[in-house]
């Protein structure tokens, strides 16, 4: 398993499934939306940001929104994830 380091957040994008009419579920990843799942978070307790210091507000789990084209993509093993700043997530989706 990856471990990221400083303010670093490790995700795993989430796959959108739509139904069709006829009952056959097609599966995509969620490109333009921009959704993943917090696969792993780093031992930092405080996130600085814009010379302002916060209480890092993400934990294993979380579904959040991120910005489009940040982030590094990286494979282990069969699994795709992206290693992100935690400044870069916009909003956790509840």
């Amino acid at each position: 398993m990856i471990k990221p380091l400083y303010n670093n957040v490790l995700l795993k994008k989430v796959e959108a499934s739509k139904k069709t009419e006829s009952g056959i579920i097609i599966s995509q990843k969620e490109e333009s939306e921009e959704y993943a799942i917090v696969a792993e978070v780093s031992d930092c307790k405080e996130v600085k940001i814009n010379d302002h210091t916060y209480e890092m507000p993400l934990k294993k789990g979380d579904k959040v929104m991120y910005k489009k084209y940040s982030g590094t993509d990286i494979k282990d093993g069969e699994e795709d994830y992206i290693l992100i700043k935690a400044e870069d997530i916009l909003a956790i989706v509840k």
